[in-house]
């Protein structure tokens, strides 16, 4: 599958950068890249009100059921409502 072609996937959402970049750091030290979106809105607006300071963590399509693996074994990275 080309770069072009890869579908990305969000494993994840968070409430700010450095959420994110532990989560990032974790799944990359365990062989799996992710990318973020919404992080440009940020660096625009650095509050987190209405969803603007939401950072989403999106993982390829053939890596998102051993990334979800990888969430759920730790509490650390739990999801909070």
């Amino acid at each position: 599958m080309s770069a072009e072609e890869t579908k990305l996937i969000e494993v994840r959402r968070v409430w700010g950068l450095t959420e994110a970049d532990i989560i990032k750091a974790f799944l990359e030290s365990n062989g799996i890249d992710c990318v973020f979106q919404g992080r440009n809105v940020l660096t625009v607006y650095p509050f987190t009100t209405d969803g603007l300071g939401e950072v989403r963590i999106m993982v390829k399509d053939e890596d998102f059921e051993a990334a979800r693996a990888l969430l759920e074994e730790t509490d650390l990275f739990s999801e909070s409502e």
